[in-house]
């Protein structure tokens, strides 16, 4: 029932935003106090793994390979694959990042009568995890028009391209249906597939749920209960809160802080989550470290620094130790020290 606790947990967010931004002088709790709470703990929480990371010792050369490593010149180098410079490690960093370069590679294995364990290649992990997150990236720029006035004139180029279909009035974005669309497929996968789901925990379900939660009432409220928000002041909050000055204004409307309510839980849970990775993935030591140990001493920076000790300093330290057990020595001892020892 790890899911389903994940169901209960985003309702009940939903009924506290719901009931609790009808009290009279609550919204200023929800509307208010309550975003600059969240901004505060996920950057905060953000800075503060960014910097253990950074800060965490890199003990062995361990980058992931899967390609042929820089060797003798006739022997062909796969340069994205197993970098030697650290040209090559930025292009690989970002083919990871934009397009996921690693999760194209997806496989999944099965068991048939023998036994027979069969591979094959399977891309669709791969496509719904860029629509999701690219639908989010758009999403989240687009919503950056409620905060700034001026808007940028990107935004509304991109605002355009995210509508170009014209379906419906106000137009429908294709981000928002890639959005629920993406949480949906990466929902039932951990449902559907058996080991999967075997390892998915409820931080696994969670994010998953919330983030759909807050796609859906975004969507109720642009498409659906336009009437019950009003823009002027939704926009008046919003370019207020980044200026620090927020005024609240007239009736708002309940969906709207429902809506903030759970971008705020959002905020406030992602730098104790997975979802913390979009940060992570740049201080990755299999992703952004070259591939060549081969070339240059990776030292571990956990081991002391020990000073060499040759074989004579060694037998000056030991000598009488040694002779006393019969072991040869190049170095005779004192007539004296022999005389002590006999």
């Amino acid at each position: 029932m790890k899911y389903a606790f994940s169901f209960l947990v985003v309702i009940a967010l939903i009924v506290i935003a719901g009931l609790g931004s009808q009290i009279p002088g609550m919204p200023y709790l929800f509307g208010v106090a309550l975003p600059y709470l969240a901004m505060m703990i996920f950057l905060g929480g953000c800075v503060y793994k960014v910097v253990q990371w950074a800060k965490s010792p890199v003990p062995f050369s361990i980058q992931t390979t899967c390609g042929q490593g820089k060797s003798l010149d006739f022997i062909k180098h796969d340069r994205l694959e197993a970098p030697h410079t650290t040209a090559e490690v930025v292009a690989r960093m970002f083919l990871e990042i934009v397009t996921f370069r690693s999760l194209f590679r997806n496989t999944k294995s099965e068991i048939h009568d023998g036994p027979h364990v069969t591979y094959e290649s399977s891309k669709w992990l791969w496509v719904f995890a860029l629509i999701f997150h690219y639908s989010f990236l758009v999403i989240i720029v687009r919503h950056m028009r409620l905060f700034l006035d001026p808007v940028p004139f990107f935004i509304d180029w991109l605002e355009f391209g995210d509508g170009i279909f014209q379906i419906g009035a106000p137009n429908w974005y294709i981000t928002d249906v890639g959005l629920l669309l993406g949480c949906m497929l990466l929902f039932s996968r951990r449902l559907i597939t058996r080991h999967v789901r075997i390892i998915s925990l409820v931080n696994d379900y969670f994010p998953l749920v919330l983030i759909f939660a807050i796609a859906l009432t975004g969507i109720l409220m642009r498409y659906f209960l336009r009437t019950d928000i009003d823009i002027v002041n939704i926009k008046q909050l919003l370019v207020g809160l980044v200026t620090l000055s927020p005024t609240i204004g007239a009736e708002i409307g309940a969906i709207f802080y429902i809506h903030l309510f759970l971008v705020c839980a959002l905020l406030a849970y992602f730098p104790f989550s997975k979802l913390v990775h979009f940060a992570g993935v740049f201080l990755s030591p299999t992703r952004n470290m070259k591939n060549n140990s081969r070339a240059v001493r990776h030292i571990n920076p956990w081991n002391p620094r020990i000073l060499p000790h040759s074989y004579a300093g060694y037998e000056d330290e030991f000598r009488e130790f040694m002779v006393d057990a019969g072991i040869p020595v190049e170095k005779e001892l004192s007539p004296a020290k022999a005389e002590e020892i006999n």
